[in-house]
């Protein structure tokens, strides 16, 4: 049952949070985005969503791209979870909107 649930499973379905999280933030400015509660909401989702998926990819996976810092985005997202209330929108805004290319780019490759 979990045999299709492998590294390309894995990284196509962050990639369609990714591709999500960027329909959502399109030609939105950092006011736009913060002064949109619903907005915020989805964003945080699918990040959350995105890092629940790159978790989940192999340790193999991770170490072929390890120009990608993957300790750093889990840690991201545990802050996200465990201190939403003290979430700093400006960083997640930022990482939305400049650090999701990166990303896309290896999950494109392996896909």
């Amino acid at each position: 049952m979990d045999n299709k649930k492998n590294d390309n499973y894995y990284a196509l379905k962050a990639l369609d949070n990714i591709r999500v999280i960027q329909k959502y933030i399109h030609n939105k400015t950092y006011d736009d985005f913060i002064s949109d509660d619903e907005l915020i909401d989805a964003v945080m989702f699918r990040l959350i969503q995105l890092i629940e998926n790159i978790k989940k990819l192999s340790n193999n996976f991770k170490e072929q791209n390890s120009q990608i810092p993957w300790g750093k985005i889990i840690g991201f997202r545990n802050g996200i979870v465990h201190e939403y209330g003290k979430t700093d929108f400006t960083i997640v805004y930022e990482t939305v909107t400049n650090d999701l290319d990166q990303l896309i780019k290896v999950f494109e490759a392996v896909l």
